[in-house]
């Protein structure tokens, strides 16, 4: 659900309790719809996300820190002159509104103390973080609006501040339960109950309507036509408790997660019942637990995924022109089959010569070829003599011949780059991180997937051979390595790993390799099982089950001379059946 009114309340009441007084240290932008403000008071360091991302605006802490730009960006610079070093005096939220206030105590250029505030709009599409001076006007924002974007609303540097348009909703905490019973006495009676409590209920989220409509009636959708005296009496009842928790601040941050998968599925400030045994309910210690627990592990995909798209896009067109090559070619191989009937022909041409002469557009002849001996009609080119047209044929026959030697060969290396590609694709979404992407960019350029051009002068990449494999260690004690890329794989498989090491991947699945290092001793069944699982789970087919997964001493393991980074050959292996969990794999991870 998007942070809605009612729950920013409680995350404003809880970050206003712990960042008041603190003073705030550094700005960070780490993506284009992020700010992080590091601060330190009383309570420590603490780290604090403001995230206007469409599909997931909110703000909580964050323990680790993000990973940033080389060059911070322009917003970043400027927050770092304004609020790098102000002291937060408080932060309040409208009443009902998805947004709030960040007040700061800071000194303008000549040193003069002044006050200014960061206006923090989480709205979904229109989300917005608002630099505002003690006069009322934007310093500069996160998104500019201008009359091209809105008519309504402009937020620009220079403009006075203004709210957001107010909705035609009623202020809940402004009325009591009977009251909104009337209201509802009067709304459509073919409506639902839970769309019409949304519908009058300024900042309620659809999820806390229909909770309050579970509560009373116990059912979500009922319309107002069945409602019963007895049924607004519970809804008046049910809507005043729910108001009062909220005015004494009786919250309690729940997470609904889906029982076959864990998947995370909702979350909100007081406990949901309507769902009963379908989705799992988790109570978290603070909102900002349960905002990184819903949204970070999302986020971070989100963020590699934008990351990514020009390199994937890129790899992508590589691999469908490489496609439609290979298509092109297997047609014109097939067309190589028949070469015979040239050969034919111009032996047919030849046993003829006494009957043809230059200038003939077709002659008949028997085709001693066939066991009947059947009379044939055979093409002339009138511009050539008879020796000249038996000589085209053979020159056909001859062409089919080595045009057949040269596209097979030419298959053959199609056929593994499309696989070298495929696995980079593969491969793209394993990168963790801007030094993992630095080091597919180095690997494409040296497979020539990409030219010194297209990656000369990235701002902001860091050195290739910083970025480290994914490193476990099984329930056991064995550590196990697997590569984010075929240069890593390259490395684990041929250099680093030990000859007895035990060398794991997926059968016919484009993946990782992944090194099981033994250390001179025995393997046990437990961490080669583990092994396996890191294998299957590093590949197309993490989110299958029983994945077929190789597995082979590293000595048994080649690189063919001239083969692309990551591909090798085995002949003698053994392989296991695995269904990666990716909650286990990542209880084993390291680093």
């Amino acid at each position: 659900m998007p942070l809605d009114a009612i729950c920013l309340g409680a995350v404003v009441h809880e970050l206003n309790a712990a960042l008041t007084g603190c003073r705030v240290e550094k700005v960070y932008q780490p993506d284009r719809d992020e700010i992080v403000l590091q601060t330190r008071g009383v309570g420590g360091a603490k780290r604090l996300l403001l995230s206007i991302a469409a599909g997931a605006p909110r703000a909580h802490f964050i323990e680790a820190a993000r990973e940033n730009p080389a060059a911070p960006p322009m917003f970043c610079m400027l927050m770092r002159k304004h609020v790098q070093g102000a002291k937060i005096a408080a932060i309040s939220q409208p009443a009902t509104e998805r947004m709030f206030t960040i007040e700061l105590d800071t000194n303008d250029e000549m040193g003069v103390p002044c006050k200014k505030r960061l206006m923090c709009e989480l709205m979904g599409k229109h989300s917005n973080l608002v630099l505002c001076g003690e006069d009322g006007r934007v310093i500069d924002s996160l998104r500019r609006v201008d009359g091209d974007i809105s008519g309504k609303r402009q937020v620009m540097p220079g403009l006075f501040y203004r709210m957001p348009p107010a909705q035609d909703k009623r202020d809940p905490f402004g009325l009591t339960g009977e009251t909104l019973a009337a209201l509802l006495r009067e709304g459509d009676p073919e409506a639902a109950l839970d769309r019409a409590l949304l519908g009058l209920l300024l900042g309620f989220s659809p999820l806390l309507c229909r909770e309050i409509a579970f509560r009373a009636t116990g059912n979500v959708q009922q319309p107002l036509r069945e409602l019963t005296e007895k049924d607004y009496r519970a809804i008046a009842q049910a809507f005043d408790a729910f108001c009062a928790d909220v005015k004494g601040g009786r919250f309690s941050p729940t997470l609904l997660t889906r029982r076959e998968d864990g998947a995370v599925f909702d979350f909100s400030c007081t406990p949901i019942a309507q769902y009963g045994d379908f989705l799992q309910t988790t109570v978290f210690d603070s909102f900002s637990a349960l905002l990184a627990a819903f949204y970070e592990k999302k986020g971070k995909a989100e963020r590699m995924a934008r990351r990514t798209q020009d390199l994937r896009k890129t790899v992508q067109n590589a691999r469908d022109r490489l496609a439609r090559k290979i298509a092109a070619q297997q047609k014109e191989l097939a067309q190589t089959h028949d070469r015979d009937k040239h050969k034919r022909i111009g032996d047919l041409i030849t046993a003829n010569l006494y009957q043809i002469e230059k200038g003939m557009n077709k002659v008949r002849a028997v085709d001693y070829y066939d066991e009947t001996c059947p009379e044939v009609e055979i093409t002339l080119d009138i511009r050539l003599t008879p020796q000249q047209n038996a000589q085209r044929y053979f020159k056909l026959y001859n062409k089919a011949k080595t045009a057949e030697q040269m596209l097979t060969v030419q298959l053959a290396q199609g056929q593994d780059e499309l696989q070298y590609l495929d696995s980079v694709l593969a491969l793209i979404e394993e990168a963790e991180n801007e030094r993992d992407l630095a080091q597919l960019r180095e690997e494409l350029t040296q497979t020539g997937v990409l030219s010194k051009k297209q990656t000369r002068n990235k701002r902001g990449q860091a050195r290739p051979a910083s970025a480290k494999p994914y490193h476990y260690r099984t329930s056991d004690g064995f550590d196990v390595f697997a590569g984010k890329n075929n240069l890593q794989n390259d490395l684990l498989t041929l250099k680093t790993a030990l000859k007895s090491d035990i060398w794991f991947h997926t059968q016919k699945i484009h993946g990782s390799h992944v090194i099981l290092a033994v250390d001179g001793r025995e393997p046990t069944d437990q961490a080669m099982t583990e092994a396996a699982m890191i294998a299957a789970y590093h590949s197309k087919a993490r989110t299958s089950s029983l994945v077929p997964v190789d597995y082979t001493p590293v000595r048994q393991v080649k690189k063919p001379a001239g083969a692309k980074p990551g591909m090798v050959i085995y002949h003698v292996y053994q392989t296991a059946y695995v269904t990666p969990d990716e909650a286990a794999i990542e209880k084993l991870r390291v680093e």
